[in-house]
């Protein structure tokens, strides 16, 4: 039997689906209206800033690093331009077969691959990033002809550090290299994180470091537009890189040059000031090392054989180098002791070649002593006898506070990031080293070999130099200084470095004199006289043997018995002219026995060529390095006729 369809109900339904269907087009039509209403009106600066971000692209122009110059414009660091390899990841394709393509090409080694491999990382696709840098004439000649084959590929020129006199300075200048983890954190914390964006290298050591904000430079930045897939498609705008300023140095080089060649394989330390201002001269760390193994980052042979070596060539010992000032440290205690009224320059001291405290003997250079001592003769020819005493008067607090304003155990400020403190020794100082109960108690029979610079006292060759310009300068006191100007990149106008003004310590004119006349007694009838030979200029000085070692009691030194590097340091602090110093020095050569006979004569050479002109002729520079001279011998060279550069 057919069934009837009831239409109304028909009807009925279908009303209601329409209207559903109704509602829920209408429901969608609100939310799509509501949707662009959001993102055309509400967001509508948000999201164009974004979109013109995703079709453009901001590159960043590295500047060129500023120079750096000696005092006389030698150029000590300086940028080349050479053809770097680079490939632009967006349009490379496959890059590891890419790479595996350009090997066949052009050597490159599994480091390149490394550093490309982190540049990749910490870079966008678009920029260009480089494989291999340095390459020779040949190899772009290879590439040019295959270039068709490598989309994304191709070579640029770009700017490498360099230092044209290798070794010479390296201390003192330092090297730059690539930016590690912690210092890209440093910089990303900083107000300079914009400034450092495409760079890839950073000063690590000496003037490099400390003056990198100078040197680095301002980045300029280049607007691309670029594709949906990251391509660089056109240049929009551009804002130029400002490069470095140049950093001009108080050192001479030819002077830095000529020590270092003096001291020859010999380890040790020389710092040269100019003790009317502070400009330090000349800064020797020896060894040295060569910086341009560092700009692009040192290979693992060169770096064990740095870094592993028994010399310390990283070492820089003119300001990290700690030791016993030994006798140089004489003058100052006698000028502490005619401040302090503890002596005058008359008063006697009997020197039996020992002197006894509390059980103990404390020995003079020799069995037979001086006899009467006073004040001139005991630095003249050095007495220990006469200074253990005065140490035992003064004690060990009162000598301490004599010494720290002249430097001693103080950071000296110089323009040098990393320079130690040293030790200058006090009961307070024991008390806070030592916390275990009695260990912190000063003995006075350890005051004894604070006298002659022994015992806990240890300095910088740095810190020695500069109480040395402070005591040739009749007690005013320069802060010691590298840089003394900066040179404009673009204008090229020289602006002086502020300096802070000199420190007055205010010794007595009279004590002062007292001090000088037994150094320049020293240069001519003492310690250093041989040295000092016919020198056509007056200068004063003091040597210095300092122990490496202990020496027991009842054991005589005997150089022959010791490993080298037991040996004792040879020492000498000078300043001439005399009575108008315009240069001051400490010179330490490490295990190298007495100061006379090692460190006296290269303090000859340095004051010969600054007051003089003039150069040691090549014998003189052989037996000085053998430690084998007292007085030049043969005929000296006119300092300007030698090369700094060997041909």
């Amino acid at each position: 039997m057919t069934e009837l369809r009831n239409s109304l109900a028909d009807a009925a339904r279908f009303r209601m689906r329409a209207l559903a269907v109704g509602i829920v087009a209408l429901a969608a039509f609100c939310v799509l209206t509501g949707r662009l209403f959001f993102l055309q009106v509400l967001r509508h600066e948000d999201l164009a800033a974004q979109a013109e971000s995703n079709r453009t692209a901001v590159v960043p122009i590295v500047p060129g690093r500023g120079l750096i110059l000696d005092r006389n414009g030698v150029v000590l660091a300086s940028n080349y331009s050479a053809y770097t390899l680079e490939i632009t990841p967006a349009q490379a394709g496959d890059l590891d077969e890419t790479i595996a393509e350009l090997s066949r090409v052009v050597e490159i080694q599994p480091r390149d691959r490394r550093r490309f491999k982190q540049l990749l990382e910490q870079a966008r696709n678009f920029e260009s990033l480089p494989i291999r840098t340095r390459l020779s004439e040949q190899e772009v000649a290879r590439f040019a002809a295959q270039r068709y084959r490598f989309p994304g590929v191709d070579i640029k020129a770009r700017l490498f550090r360099n230092y044209p006199l290798g070794e010479v300075a390296s201390h003192a200048i330092g090297y730059i290299g690539r930016i590690n983890q912690n210092e890209k954190t440093r910089i990303q914390d900083s107000d300079d994180e914009a400034n450092y964006r495409g760079t890839e290298y950073i000063g690590k050591l000496g003037i490099e470091q400390s003056f990198e904000p100078v040197l680095h430079g301002s980045t300029g930045v280049e607007q691309m537009e670029t594709s949906a897939g990251g391509r660089a498609v056109r240049s929009l705008s551009s804002y130029p890189a400002t490069p470095g300023d140049a950093v001009l140095l108080a050192l001479d080089i030819r002077l830095q040059k000529l020590v270092e060649d003096l001291f020859g394989a010999r380890r040790g330390a020389l710092v040269a000031i100019d003790p009317r201002s502070g400009e330090v001269l000349a800064l020797v760390s020896k060894p040295t090392f060569d910086p341009n193994l560092f700009v692009e980052g040192i290979d693992v042979e060169n770096w064990t054989a740095l870094n592993e070596s028994p010399d310390k060539p990283l070492l820089n010992r003119a300001l990290r180098g700690t030791y016993p000032p030994g006798s140089t440290y004489k003058p100052f205690m006698a000028l502490a002791a005619l401040e302090s009224g503890k002596r005058t320059p008359s008063m006697i001291t009997q020197d039996n070649g020992s002197w006894s405290f509390g059980g103990h003997v404390f020995r003079s250079h020799s069995d037979h002593g001086l006899g009467a001592v006073d004040m001139h003769r005991s630095i003249v020819q050095s007495s220990n006898v006469y200074y253990y005493a005065l140490a035992n008067d003064m004690g060990v607090d009162l000598m301490h506070d004599f010494m720290q304003p002249l430097g001693f155990g103080q950071l000296t400020g110089i323009d040098l990031h990393g320079e130690l403190r040293g030790l200058l020794p006090s009961r307070e100082w024991k008390r806070n080293a030592y916390r275990r109960p009695g260990q912190g108690t000063w003995y006075a029979g350890e005051t004894i070999s604070l006298g002659i610079g022994q015992g806990y006292n240890s300095f910088t060759t740095l810190q020695l130099a500069h109480a040395t310009a402070t005591l040739a300068n009749a007690g005013l006191r320069h802060r010691p200084h590298l840089a003394i100007a900066t040179l404009d990149a673009v204008t090229q106008e020289r602006r002086p470095l502020a300096r802070e003004p000199a420190v007055d310590l205010h010794y007595r004119p009279e004590n002062l004199e007292v001090v000088r006349r037994a150094l320049v007694g020293v240069t001519q009838e003492g310690t250093s006289a041989r040295a000092f030979a016919g020198a056509r200029y007056l200068s004063a000085g003091k040597t210095g043997t300092a122990q490496a070692v202990s020496i027991g009691q009842k054991d005589r030194y005997n150089a022959a018995r010791l490993q080298e590097q037991q040996r004792d340091h040879a020492l000498y602090i000078a300043f001439a002219p005399a009575n108008e110093p315009r240069i001051a020095l400490a010179v330490l050569v490490e295990n190298a026995g007495w100061g006379a006979g090692v460190a006296a004569p290269i303090a000859r050479r340095v004051f010969d060529y600054w007051l003089l002109g003039e150069y040691p002729s090549e014998e003189d520079m052989l037996a000085v390095q053998k430690g084998a001279a007292t007085a030049p011998i043969g005929k000296p060279r006119l300092a300007a006729d030698v090369p700094l550069v060997e041909p």
